[in-house]
């Protein structure tokens, strides 16, 4: 009795296990997801747009040489040089051969005598003459005057040590430019295209008259129009003094 009865409980545990192993749900092929199994020879997957991928470390720039700035051109400025009389063009012209010998034609740029034309009425001929504008005086336009720049310096020292230069226009020992009105209106009259007439007539001088209906008479000089090139002379006839309109090159000095 007691093995039956010990044989019917192992029977019931049997048959109690396996109920509850039935009882647990299982995967079955179908509803098992497939896992990827990595082959030796698949290509590497590449990350869809969009996906950050793997930061790159960065690359360096190539150095680059910096490139040599031009030099900035010298300024300009006008002086007035003093010379001694007469010796304008002289000077002008040692000063242009010094420039290229010291080679400072980057420094001093051009050198003017101011002149301008003129007719000269002597002995009733008319001759076109050059007159200076400013005698003893030349214009050097130069690098400015710069006291802490040597290349400044060095075109002053030219400038000065040229012979018969006795010095610039200044005040006090730094040359004083001149204004570019000034320079301008220089130049400007310097290309006037009509000379002027030179006389030295003056009102109440006696003058001898040489040419026209007149030639041979005297008289005297009442006004003198420069724009013209006439002279209005006062001349006796029968005790009464006649305005005559001449031309300046119908009368000369008495």
């Amino acid at each position: 009795m007691i093995a039956r009865k010990v044989g019917l409980d192992v029977d019931d545990k049997t048959e109690s296990v396996e109920q509850n192993q039935a009882a647990v749900p299982t995967e079955t092929a179908e509803n098992a997801e497939p896992v990827d199994v990595a082959r030796p020879d698949a290509e590497p997957t590449q990350a869809p747009p969009g996906e950050e991928t793997a930061a790159q470390p960065p690359v360096a720039p190539e150095s680059v040489e910096p490139q040599p700035q031009p030099a900035e051109p010298p300024k300009r400025a006008w002086y007035v040089v003093h010379c001694y009389s007469g010796y304008e063009n002289k000077v002008k012209k040692s000063l242009e051969q010094r420039i290229t010998n010291m080679d400072v034609d980057g420094l001093i740029f051009r050198i003017v005598v101011p002149t301008e034309e003129e007719i000269d009425v002597r002995e009733g001929q008319r001759k076109v003459v050059q007159r200076r504008v400013f005698p003893g005086y030349v214009l050097v336009e130069m690098m400015r005057y710069d006291p802490e720049n040597p290349e400044s310096k060095r075109a002053w020292y030219v400038v000065r040590n040229t012979p018969g230069v006795t010095g610039f226009v200044s005040s006090g020992d730094i040359p004083t430019p001149l204004r570019e009105d000034e320079v301008a209106k220089i130049l400007k009259r310097m290309e006037t295209d009509q000379p002027k007439v030179r006389v030295t007539y003056r009102k109440g001088q006696v003058v001898h008259i040489i040419d026209g209906p007149f030639a041979d008479f005297r008289g005297t000089v009442d006004e003198v129009n420069m724009e013209k090139g006439k002279v209005r002379v006062m001349v006796s006839f029968f005790g009464r003094d006649t305005p005559v309109e001449l031309d300046l090159l119908q009368v000369e000095k008495v």
